[in-house]
């Protein structure tokens, strides 16, 4: 196991604190493997790279030989957590709760060591407390304390509803703690009040407190906002590894020190190099597929991040196709189909819908011209070349179906 100072800098960086950090080097200095909790409701079950920070925080704590529990929300999920939400939220189903633990467990062994995770599901211990366990763990917080939380505060100050169950969830997460005594519990900084719970749970049960380190939320590849799906500027960890290297290489320079910070497997030598490398003359844009390399590697291999490389090369060499595009023939009902079903069929979009956005966008080209006509139609017989964003290419050819069974 590596030294306190080694395991010190690196849990360190890019962390937004660590409370209380003098109290991590006692434990760390124990020479004992530490069990390290992080909660996870399965409400969004699609990641982003936003998402993996706080996974790979996880997986450095598995590299020093740490116990990490993935904790899935399973019955706080049911509660549903209000953290900077500015009304109720609706509570999930069961068997929404169960589809998206699963998806959970498939994606975040992209990151940690499936080995080496410890994976618990938090209605193991609270589905068994009564009602009397319940009550006896409300009095162990009150009222007061809660409304600090700064949701709750708002809301309360602007006579917007708060049910009696939503102060459950903090409760809950914070007696997680206590059912797995653990010694580290990690968050994003939003979760902050709900980890200092479980420390002062923790304490209330007579258990040494745990030490709380939170990350904060990854700016999106527009550099202001943080990533999200919503506003279109995120890089999801199911994403093709074309699109996830040309996402990455159109991060602004300074920005990509930050996805180095929190994203990257590198250590805090390796990049403090890098970044001597670039101030003394290397090309930053060098390093930045460096970075887009690792990344796409971790979630697709390495052969496929050597290809995403070299294509996005040739896409920028030749300012348009990739030299190694394929022609693909789809098979169709009749002579003709609309534009927005060939993008679907060939998997530039997921469906129609998206189709039809991507058109509005502007963001579909067939051979070289922008389309802007939904009700677009391309004959078959002919090979034509689509495009969709700055990344993404086919060369189709739509061939009849001789016995009328196309698609």
């Amino acid at each position: 196991m590596e030294s306190v100072a080694e395991q010190l800098a690196e849990l360190r960086r890019g962390a937004e604190e660590i409370l209380i950090e003098s109290e991590l080097v006692e434990r760390l200095a124990e020479g004992r493997p530490l069990r390290v909790k992080a909660g996870f409701d399965p409400t969004a079950p699609d990641l982003h790279l936003g998402h993996t920070v706080l996974l790979n925080k996880m997986r450095r704590f598995q590299d020093f030989g740490h116990e990490v529990i993935f904790l899935i929300g399973d019955f706080t999920g049911m509660i549903g957590d209000p953290s900077g939400k500015s009304a109720t939220r609706p509570p999930l189903t069961r068997e929404e709760v169960e589809a998206n633990a699963k998806t959970y467990a498939e994606q975040v062994y992209k990151i940690l060591d499936a080995e080496r995770t410890r994976l618990e599901m938090n209605s193991r211990w609270m589905s068994k407390m009564d009602a009397a366990g319940l009550i006896e763990l409300a009095a162990k917080y009150t009222v007061a304390r809660m409304l600090e939380r700064d949701d709750f505060k708002k809301r309360f100050e602007s006579g917007r509803p708060i049910s009696i169950h939503e102060f459950l969830y903090p409760l809950v997460q914070g007696y997680d703690s206590v059912a797995l005594h653990a010694d580290v519990e990690l968050g994003g900084t939003d979760q902050k009040f709900n980890l200092l719970v479980g420390r002062h749970l923790q304490q209330v049960y007579g258990q040494k407190p745990q030490i709380v380190l939170t990350m904060p939320l990854l700016e999106g590849l527009d550099g202001v906002n943080k990533m999200s799906k919503s506003l279109g500027n995120y890089v999801g960890i199911t994403d093709p590894p074309d699109e996830m290297f040309g996402k990455l290489m159109s991060i602004s320079d300074e920005l990509m020190w930050r996805y180095y910070d929190l994203l990257s497997f590198k250590s805090v030598t390796e990049i403090g190099r890098l970044r001597k490398e670039v101030q003394e003359g290397r090309n930053p844009r060098d390093v930045k597929v460096l970075l887009a390399k690792e990344i796409v590697e971790r979630f697709h291999g390495a052969e496929s991040a050597e290809r995403a490389h070299r294509r996005f090369e040739e896409v920028h060499r030749n300012r348009g196709v990739p030299d190694d595009l394929a022609l693909e023939k789809i098979m169709i009902d009749g002579t003709e189909l609309g534009i927005a079903h060939v993008l679907k069929r060939a998997g530039l979009a997921s469906s129609t819908s998206e189709a039809f956005r991507l058109i509005d966008q502007g963001a579909v080209r067939l051979d070289g011209e922008r389309v802007g006509d939904r009700a677009l139609v391309v004959r078959a017989g002919e090979p034509h070349l689509y495009q969709v964003g700055k990344r993404r290419f086919a060369r189709i050819e739509l061939v009849p179906a001789a016995d009328g069974q196309g698609g």
